[in-house]
């Protein structure tokens, strides 16, 4: 059996749809994860936006925009008069329950309802569109299945034990269609995976089932070992282990949440990244082997802001970076990279929120700089330290380069460095001339 995950490019319009629909149809057993329509999540975040503010009118505006652009895709999708008639009932049905709102109490947990409609919407109408082309095709509730815990993490064991559980019940059907993103709470009532959305369902999904594969399937073919917004000639990676791939995630390459892959990693399914728009692409497939004696790729992480903290009191002192990361975690702000000296301490983040609280406490004990508009260019690889030469290559390509931190040693897989954004561009480029 195999996940496969369509992101909502990939299913954003009625020509898309039957594009995915040739890709998954076949004589395999498969579970095919798909993300709402793209633009759909938008339009329905601004819709909530207008009914948190009680303004209805506004509501109303983009509700009917949005159930407008349901109705086109059912008019060009479905051929047969009895799957028009279901498409327009079902989008009536979603739209009239989203429509129900603006008559009602507006709380977080309706936006949540109002939230999954996209995801909901969408795989029934693929769904629709496989069974009026013959397809035995089965629709897979995540709400029934897809549940997270008290500490909003997954509940891996209800997940798996539902869906083997459901699953059951159509043992000669091969093929499902369910929802990315959305699942319930543990109050059972409707949520969202939040972080890697569709990804991390698919993710979820095929570690429980424990499947031969998980695909990706979006508008990019595979990770590229560069960012190619930037740099010309980039090329998609056709191997990556899972820790280079969370690690380029984190630091700049979009296509991948950070944490949509660690289920398949804890369970060894690899995962490819395929292109929708070119299936015969190769792709990138992300593995728990791991490729010797290389540099891998690069990426950059923008918004970044360094904090230097100095104090007299560090010199030989204990428990100063102890009350440094005790106003971090108060606040909820991780750090991205962190140096240190005898008289003092940089780190950076990515989230200001909290910042001048932070600086406030920071300044009872230490002196403070902040540099803004800071990016992380992150060098991903096998770079353990008994690899020469790696490290000499990489300041060889920046020396042109103001560097304002370093973190290398805290992974064998990344050499982090801090730059002004202004050089993000020519240190992209100076690192793909030199390591590729």
């Amino acid at each position: 059996m195999k996940v496969l995950k369509f992101g909502g490019t990939s299913v954003g319009s009625a020509q898309r749809m039957r594009e995915v629909a040739d890709l998954v149809t076949g004589s395999d057993r498969k579970i095919v994860v798909l993300s709402a329509m793209s633009g759909t999540t938008n339009s329905l975040v601004e819709i909530a936006n207008y009914l948190y503010k009680k303004n209805y009118d506004g509501a109303n505006e983009v509700i009917n925009r949005l159930e407008r652009g349901y109705l086109d895709t059912v008019a060009q999708l479905f051929k047969k008069e009895e799957f028009k008639h279901k498409g327009l009932e079902l989008v009536k049905s979603h739209f009239d329950y989203v429509k129900s709102f603006t008559k009602d109490v507006f709380t977080v947990f309706e936006e949540k309802s109002v939230l999954a409609q996209g995801e909901l919407l969408t795989t029934a109408l693929f769904n629709f569109f496989l069974q009026e082309n013959g397809h035995n095709s089965v629709l897979l509730p995540a709400l029934d299945f897809m549940r997270t815990n008290k500490n909003n993490e997954p509940d891996t064991v209800y997940i798996r034990e539902n869906l083997e559980r459901i699953m059951s019940e159509f043992e000669d059907t091969h093929l499902f269609i369910t929802q990315g993103y959305i699942c319930r709470n543990a109050f059972g009532e409707v949520d969202n995976l939040q972080r890697g959305g569709s990804d991390y369902t698919a993710s979820l999904i095929g570690a429980a089932l424990e499947v031969e594969e998980i695909q990706i399937w979006t508008d990019i073919d595979g990770m590229h070992n560069n960012d190619p917004r930037f740099v010309e000639n980039t090329t998609s990676i056709a191997e990556i282990s899972f820790d280079e791939a969370a690690e380029l995630a984190y630091f700049g390459a979009k296509i991948l949440h950070p944490t949509s892959v660690l289920p398949a990693k804890l369970a060894n399914v690899p995962v490819k990244v395929l292109n929708t728009m070119d299936p015969k692409a190769v792709g990138t497939t992300i593995s728990s082997s791991q490729h010797k004696d290389r540099i891998t790729a690069v990426a950059a992480k923008d918004g970044i802001t360094a904090i230097k903290i100095k104090s007299g009191r560090m010199l030989l002192a204990f428990g100063f970076l102890r009350k440094v990361f005790e106003i971090f975690e108060s606040y909820k702000t991780p750090i991205d990279m962190i140096t240190t000296s005898e008289v003092g301490v940089s780190v950076t983040i990515d989230n200001n929120r909290h910042l001048e609280e932070i600086l406030d406490d920071l300044r009872k004990f230490s002196t403070v700089e902040v540099d803004y508009d800071q990016v992380i260019v992150c060098v991903v690889g096998d770079l353990v330290a008994e690899n020469k030469g790696y490290a000499n290559r990489i300041f060889e390509a920046l020396k042109e380069i103001p560097i304002r931190m370093i973190s290398y040693g805290g992974s064998e897989h990344n050499i982090s460095l801090l730059v002004d954004a202004k050089d993000k561009k020519d240190a992209l480029q100076a690192l793909s001339a030199k390591l590729f």
